[in-house]
């Protein structure tokens, strides 16, 4: 098993998000900001097979070390997270198929979503089969929720909490990667070594994702932020966001889901 995310953002889609964010951008001031100004609630979703752990019925014990681990990436970004409900859903078809933008994924958000644009919608499911195969997780970013609010969310591979079965990725930053395309950031290698990358100065260009847990590595002529959360490596490798990520989220939770820090 390897990181995969789906979530991807073409070129074109990429530059008219941009443009409109440079158009609408609401500034923050950082300068009086403490470790977590904004709690956002947040709503997990878990959507299993049966109801054995081995079939996606993830512990309660997991759900909350998910959220510690979340709270814990996150200090320094002004935003917190807190568990507000679980839901328990039954359907094998949704658990094995969900896929980005196919009509199980449709359905279960449907059916699932609650709250609004600043509320963390979380559903954990199975990936065994269609448009999902193989991946740890996707998440829509914050400027598509006018658009399509009901489609908003992180769905999220269920063995990826800390102590699932997911060897390499069971230490529950797949969900801090997630939530890091919900607040609006980009994997650090969007773009290649071609300007302006992933919109964050203070991000090191890079030309593809960086796997495992390397000793170094080094494209785009710099070293690689292979520690980024936004990077692909395995969860004990990760560390980091950045202050420019900080600034750029902080910015997109402000102008696209109202969050006022």
């Amino acid at each position: 098993m390897s990181r995969l995310c789906g979530t991807h953002a073409p070129a074109e889609q990429v530059a008219a998000a941009e443009s409109h964010f440079a158009e609408h951008r609401v500034a923050v001031d950082t300068s009086s900001l403490t470790a977590a100004d904004v709690n956002l609630n947040v709503y997990w979703h878990v959507v299993s097979k049966d109801t054995t752990e081995d079939g996606g019925n993830v512990p309660e014990e997991q759900i909350g070390a998910s959220i510690d681990v979340l709270n814990s990436a996150y200090v320094g970004t002004g935003l917190q997270f807190t568990l507000a409900n679980v839901t328990r859903t039954v359907n094998s078809e949704w658990f094995n198929g969900v896929g980005p933008g196919n009509s199980a994924q449709t359905a279960m958000k449907g059916e699932l979503r609650t709250g609004g644009p600043a509320d963390v919608n979380i559903y954990s499911v199975g990936f065994a089969s269609g448009a999902g195969q193989g991946l740890l997780g996707y998440a829509t970013f914050p400027s598509s929720y006018e658009s399509s609010p009901e489609d908003d969310g992180v769905v999220m591979l269920y063995s990826t909490t800390p102590g699932g079965s997911a060897a390499n990725y069971n230490g529950g930053q797949t969900l801090t990667h997630e939530v890091g395309h919900w607040v609006g950031l980009y994997h650090t290698f969007q773009g290649g070594c071609a300007e302006p990358g992933d919109y964050v100065e203070d991000t090191a260009p890079e030309a593809e994702p960086v796997y495992g847990c390397p000793a170094s590595s080094e494209s785009c002529g710099s070293p690689d932020p292979f520690n980024n959360f936004m990077d692909y490596t395995y969860d004990a490798c990760m560390d980091e966001f950045t202050p420019g990520q900080t600034e750029r989220l902080q910015s997109q939770m402000a102008t696209y889901r109202g969050v006022s820090f």
